[in-house]
């Protein structure tokens, strides 16, 4: 079973908007806030001395909306990877029920910023991760 990464927050009044409710942009930044502590979980210096991340696209589909002091839980997993992207997804739950969901396409890049093929070494780390 693939292993999915979590985490809990409480909607905080930085995160709210003139209607209310959590700004779209905010869904986007836990997106990628989650994504990048997760790739730090399961990833190692040496990596992180070498490679970097970048976005390529992201898809969101939001189904309800958060307000102020919802307590909400993240939950992230890597999708297929192969060449030189990665596909990670992002549920966004309150109260165990899906309020919005991200899938975002990562790209593989060197130090010198340059895409690259995914290396073995990585592969092998994501697909530990996998959920199709």
């Amino acid at each position: 079973m693939p292993k999915t990464f979590s985490l809990k927050l409480v909607v905080s009044e930085k995160s709210i908007d003139f209607l209310n409710h959590v700004n779209n942009v905010t869904y986007l930044e836990w997106a990628q806030n989650i994504a990048e502590k997760h790739w730090g979980e399961i990833s190692s210096k040496d990596f992180n001395d070498k490679y970097v991340w970048v976005v390529l696209r992201h898809e969101i589909d939001y189904k309800s909306s958060a307000i102020l002091g919802d307590e909400l839980e993240l939950k992230t997993w890597i999708g297929k990877s192969h060449g030189l992207k990665s596909i990670r997804y992002v549920y966004i739950y309150r109260q165990n029920k899906l309020i919005c969901s991200v899938k975002t396409s990562w790209c593989l890049l060197n130090k010198n910023m340059k895409p690259i093929r995914i290396p073995d070494e990585i592969l092998s780390i994501l697909n530990l991760h996998q959920q199709v």
